[in-house]
């Protein structure tokens, strides 16, 4: 049985959230609070609504021309035992995941082993996007980032060594 997410919304075609055109799930829930933030109605963790994995997964293989599932918030990370099932399986269709979170990439290894579903997650994860929303580093110029002290990192090719 498919496992349920907390959505604020979905985009079902994207080519701002990452390369190619992407399936967006914008999670509900984001302790960070990021100033500047253009994803206010993502932060509280009443608001959204539940959504099956498995009607996302039905509208990702209804659209042949996704390159793969950008998980943008909130922050994907709050759910993130939730999220493994979804990224697993687009996995399995041969899609690339990409996570923006507030968070860097060395405090999700640090906290990992209090927050195994972080570490699960990363494990689906090609591309990273790290780092909070710093609006005095604000750069509508930087690709797929709000601030320059955002990273994206390709998990596949060149995460930090950082013991894992």
């Amino acid at each position: 049985m498919a496992g349920q997410i907390k959505v604020a919304g979905i985009v079902k075609e994207s080519i701002v959230d990452g390369p190619g055109i992407r399936y967006v799930v914008f999670t509900q829930g984001c302790k960070h609070n990021c100033p500047g933030c253009h994803n206010l109605q993502t932060h509280s963790f009443e608001g959204g609504s539940m959504m099956d994995v498995g009607i996302i997964l039905q509208q990702i293989k209804e659209n042949p021309l996704l390159d793969g599932i950008t998980l943008s918030g909130g922050e994907p990370l709050e759910q993130a035992e939730e999220l493994v099932e979804l990224a697993a399986k687009v996995k399995e269709m041969k899609l690339s995941v990409i996570i923006y979170t507030g968070y860097t990439y060395e405090q999700i290894i640090e906290n990992s082993e209090n927050r195994p579903g972080w570490k699960r997650l990363l494990q689906y994860t090609d591309i990273l996007v790290d780092g909070p929303f710093i609006q005095e580093l604000a750069d509508p110029l930087l690709p797929f980032r709000g601030s320059s002290n955002q990273r994206v990192i390709n998990l596949k090719l060149e995460a930090p060594a950082i013991g894992v």
